[in-house]
């Protein structure tokens, strides 16, 4: 190959091209090949690259291109057959050389905008090891969580019994549910597993056989999601699934426990950054889909950070600032979610760029919110976006040959198809895989996403009593729920207390329409001990309560006033009853 080495524009491409040819193509400038080639006119180097094959014979321009990166690339592949079938194309791909070439001073200042100094090929090896670290982090993080409350949750005395679950799966005709703990739901088996996940986590962390262990952390926290039925159906939960599966094709083999650096199979990176794309943009058009005019006014975030389920104590300044300033705020958070998703598949600056306001958005959302280990893992996908050269790292594997192991390529194209196509479902385009997406819907691997598609504008608590002789009640305290409104919003994530966010939920409700509600006051009146120890306090601690009843009253942040005042953070108002009084006798029907 034979180029312009005067032209800045040229060397920066011709330095991307050694990446990914190696020394299967020479390349030299043509003050220093011209003479050894006299068939060729000077004014073609000028033109453009020339290309010497082996037997003589010299190709120029986007067919040049073509010729060197065809074997190194199916696109360029597929340009390459299109172009040699429909001369029409072949003649365009020309034609766009030619205008690029006329415009080298205007081309190479777009590229060093685009890519900085250097074109070459971006390796993401740092990145890759960061991704998988802070994800065996927030599997560890997830499971001890998880069990901490489980036995209480849908352990055998807990609000939802899991043996109970997979008993009416087994009795439900095609019914099926992907849990290791289907054969045997007891106690020690969900203790043990959530142990063995752990575990698992941390030698992940280490460095130590990754693809193993994610492999394996994947169906254990499938088994634990499956499990957990409504406590454990929120969308980073399922976002955690979907990820532990793409990680074991991201990872490399190691069985000492040190820092492992290998760029990723750029199939298996495409799917993550497609799941992460999948993420925003739909989370994003759901908000415009369902034409909520607080969101079309933008002006949600003036009751966001008090209506959200666990606001922590940067939430109350939030809220407080200037009207203009939140609307601004979500403005931003609309451009994160639909315009930079885009950038994620754009050159490296604007892929930058586009990761720069990911890992803002999330900031923020952590700063004033407690969401759990999603703001984390988001963070984690999202460093995927940076390369190398952004860590000041020079990668040793830029002239590695890519890994073409058939088994990642297939697995991975497969999950980047299924985003691809659960992204068009969000956006209401049906069509043939909505059967797909049904049939492979119980392995939770591929996912819808919209968090706050349509914005709560008032917040309803629910407060749970109980009382002994019908006449004096005391309250069952939550730990991160704000009580008689004197309490700091607490700051608990990357820990989630699942009881308190699906307080939440049911209080948006009607109490006949949430289930498990019916299993919580039951157990409550029986006094099970592992539901009580959910809550912060048991103000039963001899004998269970006779009778227990729900009251509901509506919350909002305190002014400045206000709280310089009374000194609360909250102003609550009693709201009718959302369960009146009852007994053990008549809640429990067949519980």
């Amino acid at each position: 190959m034979i180029y312009d080495g005067t032209c800045g524009f040229c060397c920066k491409w011709i330095e991307r091209w050694k990446d990914l040819t190696g020394p299967g193509v020479v390349y030299r400038p043509s003050s220093e090949a011209a003479a050894e080639y006299p068939s060729i006119a000077p004014e073609e180097f000028e033109k453009s690259v020339q290309l010497v094959l082996p037997g003589g014979r010299v190709l120029s321009g986007a067919a040049a291109v073509l010729e060197i990166t065809a074997p190194h690339s199916r696109f360029a592949r597929l340009l390459q057959a299109a172009s040699s079938g429909i001369p029409l194309l072949g003649d365009g791909l020309e034609a766009g050389y030619a205008l690029v070439a006329r415009h080298r001073t205007l081309f190479s200042k777009l590229t060093t905008w685009f890519y900085g100094e250097s074109a070459r090929r971006s390796t993401f090896e740092v990145s890759n090891g960061l991704f998988l670290r802070l994800l065996a982090v927030v599997f560890f993080l997830a499971i001890l969580s998880f069990r901490q409350q489980a036995p209480g949750l849908v352990g055998s005395g807990g609000i939802l019994p899991m043996g109970e679950f997979f008993s009416a799966v087994r009795a439900t005709p095609g019914a099926w549910a992907p849990s290791l703990l289907a054969w045997n739901p007891t106690d020690p088996i969900l203790l043990g597993l959530c142990d063995a996940g752990m575990v698992l986590a941390l030698v992940a962390l280490a460095g130590i056989a990754q693809p193993v262990c994610f492999f394996l952390l994947w169906a254990v926290w499938l088994s634990l999601v499956v499990a957990g039925q409504d406590f454990l159906s929120f969308q980073w939960d399922a976002l955690l699934v979907e990820t532990g599966l793409l990680a074991p094709f991201l990872a490399r083999w190691r069985w000492s426990p040190r820092w492992l650096r290998a760029d990723p199979h750029p199939m298996a990176r495409f799917a993550a950054v497609g799941l992460l794309f999948k993420l925003h943009f739909s989370s994003g058009w759901v908000k415009l889909l369902s034409g909520d005019p607080a969101w079309i006014g933008l002006d949600a975030l003036g009751y966001h950070f008090f209506t959200q389920p666990l606001p922590n104590p940067l939430a109350w300044f939030a809220h407080h600032l200037p009207p203009d300033l939140l609307k601004v705020g979500c403005l931003g958070m609309f451009g994160v979610e639909l315009v930079a998703p885009i950038g994620f598949f754009m050159p490296r600056r604007i892929r930058h760029f586009s990761a720069a306001a990911v890992l803002a958005l999330q900031a923020g959302i952590a700063l004033t919110g407690n969401f759990a280990f999603f703001n984390l893992l988001t963070a984690a996908l999202a460093l995927l976006l940076i390369d190398d050269r952004a860590w000041r790292f020079e990668s040793a594997a830029v002239r590695r040959p890519i890994s073409r192991r058939g088994v990642a390529v297939l697995a991975c194209g497969l999950l980047a198809c299924l985003s691809f196509v659960q992204t068009l479902h969000t956006l209401g385009l049906r069509g043939p895989w909505d059967r797909v997406l049904q049939i492979l819907a119980p392995l939770r691997s591929s996912n819808s996403y919209g968090l706050f598609a349509v914005m709560t504008k008032s917040r309803r608590e629910l407060q749970i009593e109980g009382s002994r002789d019908g006449v004096n009640w005391s309250s069952y305290e939550l730990f991160h729920k704000p009580g008689d409104g004197a309490r700091q919003p607490s700051l608990v994530a990357p820990f989630q207390p699942h009881l308190d966010w699906q307080l939440w939920f049911a209080a948006l409700g009607r109490f006949e329409s949430t289930p498990w509600m019916h299993s919580l006051l039951v157990g409550l009146l029986k006094g099970r001990a592992d539901v009580v120890r959910l809550f912060e306090s048991n103000p039963f601690p001899h004998e269970p309560p006779r009778w227990v009843r729900v009251r509901a009253f509506d919350y909002r942040f305190a002014d400045p006033r206000e709280k310089a005042r009374s000194g609360h953070w909250w102003v609550r108002t009693p709201l009718p009853d959302y369960c009146p009084p009852v007994a053990l006798r008549s809640v429990s029907g067949n519980q």
